[in-house]
């Protein structure tokens, strides 16, 4: 597989649900994507007759995966899926204890059987190495009747993740009724219609249309509940960096007699109240400081379409639920993220949304992106408006680099995401303003430019460690 960005790929059917997915922090590339690696492994160890004959076990990582894998997690990550666990189910407030355990016990059951892993020694970090076919490369070797069978796997970005030799990570052969590679067909296919009707018809060829309303509710259910917890919660993020969560004692000053005791008081509560435009942004940080000190915390987050990105989505929605004049049903709540699932199709389809191949612009720009459509048609702009939106908000992140003190998604990446859910608002006010037939610049554009210039963009600015903030800032390093 060529360690490249797509450029004429095949026609590739992408789910809402592809691009939205509930897991644990605090990176969809190095904790998600591993941790979907090695259950996919175990599977394809059991379909191959040989899973209850492991005698060893031992996971590689190379490449972003070994430089920055602590600070994110990656190893954690691996020890869950080795034990069992899935990131959609998992007891968060129980990982520290579950690796504790795996550290002292030193083993594992895989299959019918128990088998010796000693984290420290089995999970093995080759920072000075990359596989061909991503920045984000992991191998993950058995010992089976004393010879060893070896499997690699790369994480693509956004928990996708795909095999050796794999072209791309598909989500299946389906027929859609109005297929869409890039944002133009889209725009085609909406002639009289809203984004959100067009995607609710594609998504039938997944699931049923309760289904549907459940899934995406679900995906709302995490981020209302993320954003609550966030704000209400104190302390210092692990990981050595000190660094103190903000967004509680924010949410204190705004709504200072907050006694709700659920996250619907809580968003009745804020409405309730009168709001100047300075406290409408502090109100907005505070939701995306919210969801991202969650996420740096091994808490449960929507992937959107990343975990370093999962606040930009979930603060532009609560902005729409919060402060607008009428009360937000559960219809345009789903109709919003099926709009902004549907547009990170897109970046996903026609450039990237991985760090490890294309920086910062390719996450926190691309989930502002995705925001900026979602409110745009949620507020009444046309399709035409709502891609606009996307680019506006695309534009203006172009060559953001991925430079994580520590290896750590927490500085720059907490507040990055504060700064994209405020460019998704303007971008969606730039276009409800403006005439998206005289815009110089289509999403399609700034798609094919966010693939160009990630692939012109030096190593060391992509999720590395190795440039920016990264080495510029003197910290003490810890493990996650």
């Amino acid at each position: 597989m060529a360690d490249s960005l797509p450029h004429a790929v095949p026609a590739e059917a992408l789910s809402v649900f592809d691009m939205l997915k509930i897991g644990v922090g605090p990176s969809s590339s190095h904790t998600l994507g591993p941790w979907r690696a090695v259950q996919r492994w175990l599977s394809e160890l059991a379909a191959a007759g040989v899973r209850d004959r492991v005698e060893r076990v031992q996971v590689h990582l190379y490449g972003s995966l070994a430089l920055t894998g602590r600070g994110h997690c990656t190893d954690q990550a691996v020890m869950l899926a080795l034990l069992g666990h899935d990131p959609v189910t998992v007891d968060v407030d129980r990982i520290a204890g579950y690796v504790a355990d795996l550290h002292l016990g030193k083993q594992i059951e895989v299959g019918a059987r128990a088998v010796p892993f000693d984290p420290a020694a089995d999970i093995v970090f080759h920072p000075a190495e990359r596989l061909p076919g991503h920045a984000n490369g992991m191998t993950c070797v058995a010992v089976v009747d004393g010879a060893e069978l070896a499997a690699t796997y790369y994480s693509v970005g956004g928990g996708f993740v795909v095999a050796e030799g794999e072209a791309r990570a598909q989500a299946g052969a389906v027929r859609l009724p109005h297929p869409a590679q890039v944002p133009a067909e889209m725009l085609a296919h909406c002639a009289g219609r809203r984004i959100a009707d067009v995607v609710w018809e594609n998504e039938r060829a997944w699931r049923s249309d309760a289904e549907i309303r459940a899934g995406v509710l679900a995906l709302w259910d995490v981020m209302r509940e993320g954003v609550f917890r966030g704000c209400h919660t104190d302390g210092v993020l692990p990981g050595g960096l000190g660094v103190e969560r903000r967004a509680a004692a924010l949410a204190r000053r705004l709504l200072p007699d907050d006694d709700a005791a659920t996250s619907r008081e809580w968003i009745a509560a804020i409405r309730s109240r009168t709001y100047r435009f300075p406290q409408i942004l502090q109100w907005v940080s505070a939701f995306a400081l919210a969801v991202n000190e969650e996420n740096a915390n091994l808490g449960r987050v929507v992937t959107a379409p990343t975990n370093g990105a999962a606040g930009v989505i979930p603060a532009v929605l609560f902005y729409l639920v919060c402060f607008s004049e009428e009360e937000v049903t559960e219809k345009a709540i789903v109709d919003f993220l099926l709009v902004a699932g549907e547009v990170g199709t897109f970046f996903k389809k026609g450039a990237t949304i991985s760090a490890a191949m294309g920086g910062c612009q390719a996450e926190v720009g691309v989930s502002s992106a995705m925001a900026a459509a979602a409110l745009c048609e949620a507020e009444g702009g046309s399709p035409a408006q709502a891609f606009q939106a996307a680019e506006i908000a695309m534009e203006h992140h172009l060559g953001m680099t991925c430079d994580p003190i520590g290896g750590l998604v927490q500085i720059p990446c907490i507040e990055r995401n504060t700064m994209g859910a405020v460019k998704a608002i303007n971008a969606a006010e730039l276009a409800l303003a403006g005439a998206p037939e005289r815009a110089r610049v289509s999403l399609d554009a700034v798609i094919q430019t966010l693939r160009q210039t990630a692939e012109d963009m030096s190593d060391k600015y992509k999720e590395t460690s190795q440039g920016g903030l990264a080495t510029n800032v003197s910290v003490r390093f810890t493990e996650c």
